[in-house]
């Protein structure tokens, strides 16, 4: 300090320059130390990953020099992977924005990691490289993998080739995994673990396939049960058994003959080199039921069994294991209109049959229950005689006719014409309904068609005999108009439940109008046939005289008079002939 105040200021030193920027540079020279200044700095632009050093550390925060005029500041939380971060080590950042609106350099050491690890993904996708990847947790589906500081997921069905039941085993574990598919619209990564273990099983497959044969016989493991059929694991390769193939017998699910993790002996039935699918069987391995079946069945025997499949047409029973036969719906019952085999038996049922017909070598059997009680038509005759009075039942109507069930098994026909003596019926529906009962007698039997020819109207006596006496010609009666045909006319109620017909001509009243529906008026009986079950009759002659015929016998006569007088006729005649002619001019007025 002492030297200090000694100090003695230069003798040409100009004080008048000091404050004055008088450098005296050229602009080569400004330029030149510019680009030299420039250089002392890194050349970076936002959006881009470089290398720094950590400069300094502290509890929230980690500064990093990049060679740039200032340093950037990173939170500590983004080192969180790495405990043992220290100042010195050289870590990647990514440039988030060189300058923000304070002039501070903004980085991120988390976004570098993201674009390198993504960088990487790709790589290992593209090269179908073998990565490893940490199991984070479970989720829906499957697990979440760290693969490069990026979460993938790993699909449940790509876990292993055999089914994973249990995912909660692979958390906390690191795998190995290929990159199966990227996403980058989503960010979505999807790895497999399988897709190891498929290549390394392809060249075993193809060494296995090429060793099997068909009909050898090999031990598995039950790897998948499904709806269809079993997967066998047959030590690096799988078989299916077909649900056709597991049993003889009929099984509603493979479940009940196999399951899971169960180990067993199967037979090659075929297989597809190409496909690499080998076709497996189960129930080859023990002998045909049809080979044990017992060699005195014949036909005309009775046997047992289940009903195991029901059709419309018919019922399958199985008698063992593996053999079953056809109950055709026509061999259920000796009725002969149309049913359903639903109508007689269901799944499960136990019955007993006769054995129809028996083809070992087809190895087909067709049954019969109905044989196992006697044929109705065997004694019909006797039991519906000619004339015999029976109930029946109505089972169904055609146009013309109902058929009626006597018995289980006796099938008749009442026809059309046959059901009423005095109705007409358009339809036989209008007389009765299914499964109504009828009195019936029986007018023919014909027992080698299995036919019975059924009457109704013959309960009562033929009314006709009686309406003979009662409708006769010109007799007038009361009638209602039932319906009117514009063309035809009308259909006329009468006493007795009879009905009439009148012609339109025939409806016209008194007071010139005609004659409409439910109206009650006079009628004359115009005609009557007993044979054909007719009565015409008319309201017009009620009221309106009958026009008085010629008389043909008069004028005949006076015919034959003139023809006589015209043989012997001569002048003097001529006054007879004009008698005759006003005598034939008074019978035509």
């Amino acid at each position: 300090m002492r030297d200090l105040k000694n100090v003695q200021p230069l003798a040409d030193f100009d004080w008048d320059a000091v404050g004055e920027q008088n450098f005296n540079y050229s602009a080569e020279q400004n330029q030149a130390m510019t680009e030299a200044y420039d250089k002392t700095f890194n050349q970076i632009g936002d959006q881009q990953v470089v290398e720094g050093v950590i400069v300094a550390k502290d509890n929230r925060e980690v500064i990093v020099n990049i060679g740039f005029k200032s340093d950037g500041v990173i939170p500590l939380s983004e080192f969180r992977y790495n405990p043992d971060l220290k100042v010195g080590d050289k870590i990647e950042v990514f440039v988030v924005q060189k300058e923000d609106a304070g002039g501070q350099l903004i980085l991120s050491h988390k976004n570098a990691r993201i674009l390198k690890s993504w960088d990487r993904v790709n790589e290992a996708f593209d090269s179908q490289e073998i990565i490893n990847g940490y199991v984070k947790s479970r989720t829906k589906g499957g697990l979440i993998v760290d693969v490069f500081g990026i979460e993938a997921f790993l699909p449940g069905s790509q876990i292993d080739v055999k089914p994973i039941r249990d995912y909660d085993v692979f958390v906390d574990k690191v795998m190995e995994f290929k990159v199966v598919k990227i996403n980058h619209e989503y960010k979505n990564v999807v790895v497999s673990h399988k897709a190891l273990i498929e290549d390394e099983i392809e060249a075993q497959k193809a060494e296995i396939i090429a060793r099997l044969e068909k009909g050898q016989v090999l031990e598995g493991i039950v790897k998948n049960i499904t709806s269809y059929g079993v997967f066998i694991d047959l030590g690096g390769v799988d078989g299916l058994i077909h649900i056709t193939d597991l049993s003889w017998g009929r099984i509603n699910h493979p479940n009940e003959i196999v399951q899971l993790d169960e180990k067993i002996k199967v037979v090659i039935l075929d297989f597809d080199e190409t496909k690499k699918r080998i076709a497996l069987g189960l129930k080859q391995l023990t002998p045909h039921p049809w080979d044990g079946l017992d060699a005195d069945l014949k036909v005309g025997d009775r046997t047992k069994g289940k009903v195991v499949v029901l059709a419309d047409y018919g019922a399958f029973v199985e008698i063992v294991p593996g053999v079953e036969g056809l109950i055709h719906v026509t061999e259920m019952s000796w009725s002969q209109h149309l049913r359903t085999a639903h109508d007689f038996l269901k799944i499960g049922d136990e019955v007993e049959a006769v054995i129809l017909t028996l083809d070992r070598e087809e190895r087909k059997m067709s049954l019969g229950i109905k044989q196992l009680i006697p044929d109705p038509w065997t004694n019909i005759s006797e039991k519906y005689p000619v004339g015999s009075k029976h109930t029946a039942t109505v089972r169904h109507f055609t146009n013309f006719g109902i058929f009626v069930e006597l018995e289980e098994g006796v099938d008749g026909l009442i026809h059309i014409s046959d059901l009423s003596w005095s109705k007409k019926i358009k339809h036989p529906a209008e007389f009765a309904k299914v499964g109504q009962t009828l009195e019936v007698v029986v007018l023919e039997v014909d027992a080698d068609n299995r036919r019975l020819s059924l009457g109704h109207k013959q309960l009562e006596e033929n009314p006709w005999d009686v309406f003979e006496s009662i409708f006769t010609l010109n007799s007038i009666h009361e009638g209602t108009v039932m319906n009117v045909n514009e063309k035809g006319g009308a259909v006329i109620s009468l006493p007795y439940g009879v009905e009439g017909f009148a012609p339109k001509s025939h409806l016209q009243k008194e007071d010139k109008t005609i004659a409409k529906g439910d109206e009650k008026l006079q009628f004359k009986v115009i005609e009557f046939s007993k044979e054909n079950k007719k009565i015409v009759v008319s309201h017009l002659r009620t009221w309106q005289a009958e026009e008085p015929k010629k008389d043909e016998k008069s004028e005949s006569s006076a015919m034959k008079k003139i023809s006589e007088g015209l043989e012997k006729t001569t002048l003097g005649d001529l006054e007879v002939l004009a008698t005759l002619k006003e005598e034939m001019e008074k019978n035509e007025k």
